[in-house]
C-alpha cells in the first residue's frame, strides 16, 4: 500500500505542476485519491478504449459508470486510478477530465479545472502516439472545454464551443453511442436545468433526437437513459421517458442516484408505488456505500423523494421514518411534522422541539406545529403559529429551493387559516382561504420533487364536500389528478362527490382500488 501510495503521488505532482489551481499547493486532492474496484455497485455497461492494461479497462469502465450516475468524485479517482495503472493511456486522461468537468446539478470550479486541462492536454499528448481516429477526436473537442484561463462565473462560452466541437463528432460518428451521449451531455448544458415545456422547441427536439438515437438501439444505456429522464420529466410528456426507466436501476445497480433517477419520471405519471420502492432502493445504496458496496449522491434528495412518493401513495409508515431520515441528515425537521400531519400524527408532532435554522422550513414547521395544535384543541396556540408564518410569507425573501416564502409559507398559511375558519363554523371563509391556497400553490417554481407532501386541493375540496358544493367538489379532485395522476387522496375524494351526485365511475373506483393498495392507512376524506 504505501509503494501504491508513493506511486500515485508522484503521478500527481506531474498533474499538479500544470494545474492551475485555487490554492497554488501541490497536496493531492479528494479526487486523485485511491479507490478501489466497486463490483457490487457496477452493471454490465462497458465502454472499451485504447489500453493495454485490463485493470486500467475495468477503472474507466467503472469511472464512465459512475459519471452516469453524478458520482463525480469517484468517477474522478477511478478515471485517475485507470491513468496511474496505464499512464500511456489518453482516454484514461480524458476520463478524468470529463468526470472533473460541469455536469447538470453542478459547474466545474476553478481548481478542478486546472486539473481538467492538464489531464486533457496529456490526453493530447497521448493520444497521437497511440489510441484510434475516434479517440482523437472525441480528445480534441475536449480541448475545448478544458481551457487554461477557465472562468467558472463565464462557463456559456465554454459550454456552446464544447457543444459545437462535439456536433463535428457526432456527425463523423453518429452511430456510435458513447460520442451521442456526451454530445447530449454537452447540448444539455446549453439548456435550462428545469421547466422544459415545449417538446416543439428546436433545441429540445434536436437532444431529444440524439439520446433516442442511442435508446433506440440499447434501452440500458444509463447515460443516455439518465439524461432522457431530465429532458421530458418537465415536458408536456414525461411518459416518454418510461420505457428506460423501467431499466435504468439495473445499469448500476449500487449508485444510489441511478436508483432514484426513474423517480422522476414515475411522479410524473402517478407511478407512486414504484416511486418508493426506487428511492428505497436508492437509500440501501446511500447506506452501502459507507462500506464500499455502494456509490452515494444525494442522499437528501432521496429521502426528501422517498417522502413525497410515499406520501402521495398512502404508505405513512415509510414517509414517517423518510422524514426522521432526512433530519438526521439535514438537521431540518420539517419533514418529519410534515409528514406527521399528512398522517394524522398529531399527538406526536409537538415533540418535535428542533425548529429548522432556515425560514422557510422554520415556517413549514411553524405550521405543522400550528395545525397539531388546532388538532389538539388548542386554538388560541394554533393563531399564534399562524401569525408567525403569515408575517414571514410576507416579508421574508428568503426561499426553501427554488420556492419563495411568499408562495410556500404563504399556501401553507392559509391551509392553517382555513381549517381555522371551520374551527369556528365559518365554512365560507373556509373555502375562500383554501382556494387562495391552491393559487398560492399553483404558482409554486417547477420542482423534482415538490416541496410538501401533500396538495393543497386535498382541503379544498374536502370543504366542498362539506358545503354540499358537490360538482365543484369533483372539478377540483378532477384537476387535482392532472397534477399528481393516480393519487389516492383525490381518487377518495372524487368518488365522494360523485357518490352524493348519484354518479359513479368504474374507471375512478378501479384507479382507486389499484392506487390505494399499498396505503397503510385508513382515512375517509382527503385530509386529517
Amino acid at each position: 500500500m504505501i509503494i501504491r501510495v508513493i506511486g500515485y503521488c508522484l503521478l500527481c505532482i506531474s498533474l499538479v505542476a500544470c494545474a492551475n489551481t485555487e490554492s497554488g499547493d501541490s497536496d493531492t486532492p479528494n479526487f486523485h485519491l485511491p479507490i478501489e474496484l466497486l463490483t457490487e455497485t457496477l452493471g454490465e455497461y462497458q465502454w472499451s478504449i485504447t489500453t493495454n492494461q485490463p485493470k486500467a479497462q475495468e477503472y474507466f469502465r467503472q469511472g464512465m459508470q459512475l459519471r452516469w450516475g453524478y458520482n463525480m468524485l469517484e468517477s474522478a479517482q477511478s478515471m485517475a486510478e485507470a491513468r496511474r495503472l496505464d499512464p500511456e493511456c489518453a482516454m484514461c486522461y480524458w476520463g478524468e477530465a470529463f468526470s472533473l468537468g460541469s455536469f447538470l446539478n453542478g459547474g466545474m470550479s476553478k481548481k478542478k479545472a486546472g486539473y481538467a486541462h492538464a489531464a486533457i492536454k496529456k490526453a493530447s499528448e497521448l493520444v497521437a502516439l497511440k489510441g484510434s481516429e475516434l479517440e482523437k477526436d472525441l480528445i480534441s473537442a475536449a480541448t475545448v472545454r478544458y481551457p487554461a484561463d477557465y472562468d467558472p462565473d463565464n462557463r456559456r462560452p465554454v459550454d456552446q464551443a464544447f457543444a459545437d466541437a462535439m456536433a463535428k463528432v457526432y456527425q463523423k460518428y453518429p452511430d456510435h453511442h458513447e460520442v451521442a451521449t456526451v454530445y447530449a451531455v454537452a447540448l444539455f448544458m446549453l439548456e435550462e436545468r428545469r421547466g422544459y415545456r415545449d417538446l416543439a422547441d428546436p433545441d429540445l427536439v434536436h437532444l431529444h433526437s440524439v439520446l433516442l438515437g442511442v435508446l433506440n438501439e440499447d434501452i440500458l444505456h444509463p447515460g443516455a437513459c439518465h439524461l432522457y429522464i431530465h429532458a421530458t420529466e418537465s415536458s408536456q410528456e414525461p411518459q416518454r421517458a418510461l420505457e428506460c426507466a423501467q431499466y435504468l436501476g439495473d445499469a448500476v445497480p449500487g449508485a444510489s442516484h441511478i436508483q432514484h433517477m426513474p423517480s422522476h419520471t414515475w411522479n410524473e405519471v402517478g407511478y407512486w408505488g414504484k416511486s418508493v420502492r426506487a428511492n428505497i432502493r436508492a437509500v440501501h445504496a446511500d447506506i452501502k456505500s459507507k462500506t464500499g458496496r455502494g456509490a452515494s449522491y444525494g442522499a437528501s434528495h432521496n429521502l426528501h423523494m422517498l417522502v413525497f412518493a410515499s406520501s402521495f401513495d398512502g404508505q405513512g409508515a415509510i414517509a414517517v421514518q423518510a422524514g426522521k431520515d432526512y433530519a438526521k441528515i439535514t438537521d431540518n425537521s420539517m419533514y418529519h411534522v410534515l409528514t406527521l400531519l399528512r398522517f394524522n400524527r398529531f399527538s406526536e408532532i409537538p415533540a418535535i422541539s428542533d425548529k429548522p435554522k432556515d425560514t422557510v422550513p422554520a415556517g413549514l414547521w411553524e405550521f405543522a406545529q400550528g395545525y397539531a395544535a388546532m388538532r389538539n384543541g388548542k386554538d388560541a396556540e394554533a393563531r399564534r403559529y399562524l401569525r408567525s408564518i403569515q408575517s414571514t410569507a410576507n416579508t421574508s425573501e428568503k426561499k426553501f429551493r427554488a420556492h419563495s416564502a411568499k408562495h410556500l409559507l404563504g399556501s401553507v398559511g392559509k391551509l392553517l387559516e382555513g381549517e381555522l375558519h371551520l374551527q369556528g363554523g365559518d365554512l365560507v371563509a373556509a373555502i375562500t382561504s383554501f382556494e387562495t391556497a391552491v393559487e398560492l400553490e399553483d404558482a409554486l417554481n417547477y420542482d423534482e420533487p415538490e416541496p410538501l407532501p401533500f396538495a393543497a386541493r386535498h382541503w379544498l375540496g374536502a370543504a366542498l364536500l362539506q358545503a354540499e358544493r358537490f360538482s365543484d367538489a369533483e372539478k377540483v379532485y378532477r384537476e387535482e389528478l392532472v397534477d399528481h395522476p393516480h393519487n389516492g387522496w383525490s381518487l377518495m375524494g372524487l368518488q365522494s362527490a360523485l357518490a352524493a351526485q348519484g354518479k359513479s365511475d368504474v374507471e375512478v373506483d378501479k384507479d382507486f382500488e389499484s392506487s390505494w393498495a399499498r396505503s397503510d392507512i385508513w382515512a375517509t376524506s382527503s385530509r386529517f
